[in-house]
């Protein structure tokens, strides 16, 4: 499959994300419903990793990797923290366009760090989806 299919499945499955997280945080605590998630997380990725054979040995992988994969790990947790307590709060439909501006927050930091190039369209897809975003997002 190409890089554009698993990108949309990607959104597909972040917008179930947002479904039924909402749906199952109604009734529990935001950080506690973050931490089954989790550990669902933990557990089929595990499943996936064992049944694909893709298990790596601990010491192959660099530390400058380790520490990149742990400090996506510690924006993740964050983040899902806050998108549970968000969704707690507010609906679904408002709580997501919002959290989508990481799209446009992935494409500064992409430049200003990573020196991606993106051309002049690409910049008034990014105005536009930040437009949308806050648009979408109001309540």
């Amino acid at each position: 499959m190409t890089w554009q299919i698993w990108a949309i499945l990607s959104a597909v499955f972040a917008a179930l994300t947002a479904i039924l997280a909402k749906i199952g945080v109604q009734n529990i605590n935001s950080d506690f419903a973050t931490f089954i998630r989790t550990i669902v997380v933990l557990l089929a990725l595990a499943a996936i990793l064992a049944a694909t054979n893709q298990y790596q040995r601990l010491g192959s992988v660099s530390p400058r990797t380790y520490m990149f994969l742990i400090l996506s790990g510690l924006a993740t947790g964050a983040s899902w923290i806050c998108y549970f307590r968000a969704l707690k709060m507010a609906n679904a439909s408002l709580v997501a366009p919002i959290d989508k501006l990481s799209v446009v927050l992935v494409a500064i930091l992409g430049v200003a760090f990573l020196g991606e190039k993106l051309l002049a369209r690409n910049w008034v897809g990014i105005i536009l989806i930040a437009i949308g975003a806050v648009l979408v997002g109001l309540k």
